[in-house]
């Protein structure tokens, strides 16, 4: 079943003067090995709702089941360290949270906090550093002598190093030029199919959406305003304007296309290659040679 919310809701300094409702009657499941993404306007509640995944956070309202684990708002919770070592989170500029003297240091931080041997730790590092595309050479270096770039993928090391079956990926590419951002996504993709993770994608690219999740929930004032392939969720997109969000360039092209020429493609289209099939059959005989 994977991690299932149900009615959840959520204030910060509950029953105090500076309570603030972040979310309210949350029901999302996020199946075992799928990939989806959270989008939602700045202040819509996608980084409180995440979170909630790995017990960061505990709902006010509502239940949580984790794996096996039922977190009931009210409930005193006690032994959340496998959940935190089942669901890892990559949050926005995780090259701030670096802090050991050498990389291989901070990768094994984690591993040895959850109780493996330093041998199986150092073991670990030395697979996920790979995994990154680092080299070894560089567990002995000094993380702050890093590039930009090393540095993010040496934390998201430390995350992979705890073996996680979750990853929840909270704005992960913010900062990173498109060059930097499209190489951590394809990085992200490659650990989802080939680790068969479940992966939780907060963002506002809605290319990387369309491009990554196959499932997209959408929300709006804390709540859950809608859940749907990204199919379907772009093809409103008069919809996400009004929300204050973009849809995929790719959509735009679209929509723009269908409005000059007064015609109806059969399909939403995701990227540039479904929409090169989709429209060469409106640009007449000429259109063979494109």
């Amino acid at each position: 079943m994977g991690i299932k919310l149900e009615q959840v809701g959520y204030c910060y300094q509950k029953n105090s003067p500076f309570e603030k409702r972040a979310l309210t009657d949350v029901n999302v499941t996020f199946e075992t090995g799928s990939y989806t993404a959270v989008i939602g306007h700045t202040g819509s509640g996608k980084s409180t709702l995440v979170q909630h995944l790995n017990a960061l956070l505990l709902p006010t309202e509502g239940k949580i089941t984790l794996f096996d684990r039922e977190m009931i708002a009210g409930v005193k919770q006690k032994k959340l360290r496998d959940i935190r070592r089942r669901v890892g989170i990559v949050f926005q500029f995780p090259e701030a949270q670096l802090f050991e003297e050498t990389v291989l240091k901070d990768i094994i931080f984690g591993p040895l906090n959850f109780g493996a041997t330093k041998e199986e730790a150092e073991k670990r590092a030395r697979e996920v550093i790979q995994e990154v595309g680092l080299s070894e050479a560089i567990l002995e270096r000094s993380p702050f002598e890093l590039s930009g770039g090393q540095k993010r993928r040496v934390a998201i090391a430390g995350v992979l190093a705890m073996d996680p079956e979750v990853l929840v990926l909270d704005e992960p590419t913010a900062g990173l030029d498109p060059h930097g951002r499209s190489e951590i996504m394809e990085m992200f993709y490659d650990l989802h199919e080939q680790k068969n993770l479940t992966t939780i994608l907060v963002t506002h690219s809605m290319e990387d959406a369309a491009r990554y999740a196959e499932k997209i929930v959408l929300m709006k004032d804390g709540t859950v305003n809608q859940i749907g392939e990204p199919r379907e969720i772009f093809a409103e997109s008069e919809k996400l304007l009004n929300l204050g969000l973009l849809v995929p360039e790719v959509v735009r092209f679209q929509r723009d296309f269908e409005r000059k020429f007064n015609v109806k493609l059969s399909k939403i289209c995701l990227n540039m290659d479904e929409l090169l099939h989709e429209i060469l059959p409106f640009l007449g005989k000429d259109a063979s040679g494109l």
